[in-house]
């Protein structure tokens, strides 16, 4: 069965919100017995101009894309005036598409044509804050690299897209045919869909206080340590009431989630780059079990430890 795929440019596009599905689906159709068909689709069907000065040439018009099976619309600069006649044809085309997917600041495109209503998405986290409060009717989740609501899915910026790209070849033909692509981007096959879009240290604000900003860095560089309220309240020299309530509004999280978030982080760190066991590295990262981090990466990451190294491992190899 043919699977037409049709990525949307327009200009102002940001060229590797394009480039990087574009490259996904068709490193995918090389595969035998795989039959992805991917378009690029202009309004008009003209050369587009993206962000950075590249000159796009889509192979057909939109108004002559009929039924397909992916619709891609990607993000970028261009997103910020919307061309209303581009969001009534995105509407139209996403209407008749088995799935719709956005990239970046493409997700304001479906939002605008109505898509997104009543539905869970993302966006680049800096722009998240704009689109939840432009579009009420959309649930807007900053947090993950991408989200899948029954058909229609959004990720984050850039990279995130050859992330859902990946996804959905997976879904699509098999592990196998995903996997090979990964290794031939040279990318992890595939980071899972909740995990977070930024490292503990962009996630969170620096304290201005000395002692705490000091903390966050202690506790980084020890998260097998005994990190809980009461001993990181006399490290700072606070009770634990007047800690927890001073840390949370210097860094803008608890210390519990702070915390968690440093202990995962690293773990997923350890499990990409060095040869150490599962039970190994719940020690070190201070999970007390390997049945504790196990539940923390299928609660935050939606897959196992083993399983985690093993999407990392196999497409690097």
């Amino acid at each position: 069965m043919r699977r037409e795929v049709v990525i949307v440019v327009f200009d102002g596009v940001q060229s590797l919100d394009v480039t990087g599905p574009l490259e996904v689906f068709a490193g995918a159709a090389r595969a035998p017995e795989v039959d992805y068909r991917v378009r690029v689709a202009s309004l008009d069907g003209g050369v587009v101009t993206t962000s950075s000065g590249l000159g796009l040439v889509p192979s057909v018009p939109l108004a002559r894309v009929g039924r397909v099976d992916t619709l891609v619309v990607p993000g970028g600069e261009g997103t910020r005036r919307l061309d209303p006649v581009l969001v009534e044809a995105v509407g139209r085309v996403s209407a008749r598409a088995r799935r719709t997917a956005s990239v970046c600041t493409g997700a304001f495109v479906l939002a605008e044509a109505g898509v997104l209503d009543g539905l869970r998405a993302t966006t680049h986290w800096a722009h998240c804050a704009t689109l939840a409060r432009r579009y009420p009717r959309v649930e807007v989740d900053p947090t993950p690299i991408f989200v899948r609501q029954g058909s229609v899915v959004t990720s984050a910026g850039v990279s995130a897209g050859i992330d859902l790209a990946l996804a959905l070849v997976e879904e699509d033909v098999g592990r196998q045919v995903a996997l090979a692509v990964a290794r031939q981007l040279v990318v992890y096959l595939r980071r899972p869909g909740n995990q977070a879009q930024f490292s503990t240290h962009l996630a969170v604000q620096t304290a201005q206080r000395p002692a705490v900003r000091e903390l966050q860095h202690w506790i980084v560089s020890h998260p097998g340590a005994d990190l809980s309220v009461e001993a990181l309240a006399a490290r700072a020299g606070l009770s634990p009431r007047q800690f927890a309530r001073v840390f949370a509004r210097e860094v803008g999280v608890s210390p519990g989630r702070f915390v968690g978030r440093v202990r995962l982080e690293t773990a997923c760190r350890l499990l990409e780059e060095s040869q150490a066991g599962v039970v190994s590295v719940a020690r070190r990262c201070g999970y007390g079990s390997d049945e504790v981090m196990r539940r923390a990466f299928v609660r935050a990451l939606g897959c196992a430890p083993s399983e985690y190294r093993e999407r990392f491992r196999g497409a690097g190899r």
